[in-house]
């Protein structure tokens, strides 16, 4: 039976962050909100915890796995950036995006593109995302959470509850984050390119 915080999306509690944190660090997967829609996580080192989220959304090893970080310095230990790209990082940062980049030695292999070497990276506008980032001290995998099946993530942190109390460990209410998914930009190389329009404008890097 999965644990239910009510969390404030302003002045997030900083004991429930705090438990939030330590159930991730136990190997827990969590359901949260960012600033696009609400997403499922877990410990980037936690190949168990990883095994549970691949089977919540179903995704096959093909699927471009993501990390939540805090700032643009998470980005340069986890991913190669040249300049051209950081400067786009630090104008969009933090924000609805996910950024597609080479990935560095420090990211999990199990976290990384088999064919690509690519790795996912989203530094979210969202208050309860910082506070349990700050207090994990590391980035957190996470996966827009879309049940098999459906087109767009689940909304209502009740009806979360429902479906995946036994399928996960923690479902934070942080109230309303919409259901619009990260815009992707694809990093890589000198030109951005982008890979899906979503939430965010996109401009910058047309």
């Amino acid at each position: 039976m999965s644990q239910f915080f009510s969390i404030h999306p302003d002045n997030p509690q900083p004991r429930l962050i705090q438990q939030a944190a330590d159930i991730v660090r136990k190997g827990g997967v969590i359901v949260y909100p960012t600033d696009s829609a609400y997403a499922v996580g877990c410990h980037i080192g936690d190949k168990a915890a990883l095994e549970r989220v691949r089977q919540i959304r179903r995704l096959g090893p093909d699927h471009n796995l993501s990390m939540l970080c805090r700032d643009l310095s998470d980005l340069g230990t986890y991913a190669k950036v040249n300049n051209s790209a950081y400067r786009l990082l630090k104008a969009s940062t933090p924000g609805p995006y996910t950024f597609l980049l080479p990935a560095t030695r420090e990211v999990p292999k199990r976290l990384v593109h088999p064919k690509r070497k690519t790795i996912g990276l989203r530094v979210p506008d969202n208050n309860i995302c910082r506070d349990l980032l700050d207090a994990l001290g590391e980035p957190l995998m996470t996966s827009t959470l879309i049940l098999p099946g459906e087109s767009d993530p689940l909304s209502d942190p009740y009806e979360m509850r429902e479906l995946l109390e036994h399928q996960v460990d923690l479902v934070i209410d942080g109230g309303y984050c919409g259901l619009e998914l990260t815009s992707v930009i694809n990093l890589e190389h000198d030109a951005p390119e982008i890979v899906r329009e979503g939430s965010g404008d996109v401009s910058i890097f047309s």
